[in-house]
């Protein structure tokens, strides 16, 4: 049976959730444009597994037009009534670098308690490169969740800070090996005197998979 968008629309149309999820599926394959228009009522389906798979396409379906994605996701980020839901929006915007909704990121980290939206927010703004986050990383590297930690160390390498420098070195000593593992990439990334005379001290790590990264980070200054 070919794909056509009228068999997709029936499937999203199914009371059968799992039908709903296959169509979603389908749109994958079929004209972005096509798809993006059918997607669109999706992200208020009353079941949370289809609300979730139909956000998490809005990285790639987004492009088509950002302003109602935009629109779109912001409202699913503010209330939809599942944390995985609204990290997928988070997700989703950081994909779309959707720099209009920094403010909405930096609003729900602060309003939510729940870990998983704080880690998509976070990890978001080091993919949105957004200079502005520089202030929200700082401040999950506080996190009492090591792996929002994480991610804070991971998007202050990829938004370039030097600034950053300084406050990640502490992180040499922590004793999760994935943030000294995530460390050496930020400092790779970042790079100057500071990072590579840390990144020396890591590469004489205990776990041989920090080490090996702080190596190779050093071999390609």
């Amino acid at each position: 049976m070919s794909i056509t968008p009228e068999s997709v629309q029936q499937l999203l149309k199914s009371e059968d959730f799992g039908d709903r999820i296959k169509g979603l599926n389908h749109l994958r394959t079929m004209d972005p444009g096509v798809a993006f228009e059918l997607i669109k009522p999706m992200v208020k389906d009353k079941n949370t597994r289809v609300r979730y798979a139909a956000v998490s396409q809005f990285d790639t379906l987004g492009h088509q037009d950002l302003v109602a994605s935009l629109e779109i996701l912001r409202d699913r980020l503010y209330n939809d009534p599942e944390p995985d839901v609204q990290a997928a929006a988070a997700d989703a915007i950081g994909g779309l670098k959707l720099t209009e909704a920094f403010e909405d990121l930096v609003k729900m980290y602060h309003q939510s308690a729940d870990w998983l939206i704080q880690f998509s927010i976070i990890a978001t703004l080091g993919e949105l490169g957004e200079p502005r986050g520089f202030d929200l990383l700082q401040e999950a590297l506080n996190s009492d969740n090591n792996l929002v930690q994480t991610a804070a160390i991971s998007s202050l390498g990829e938004l370039g800070d030097d600034r950053a420098i300084p406050l990640l070195i502490p992180f040499v000593n922590n004793d999760d090996w994935q943030i000294r593992y995530r460390l050496t990439q930020a400092l790779g990334r970042l790079g100057g005197e500071q990072a590579n005379f840390t990144l020396e001290k890591l590469a004489q790590d205990r776990v041989e998979q920090v080490a090996q990264e702080a190596r190779n980070n050093l071999v390609n200054k």
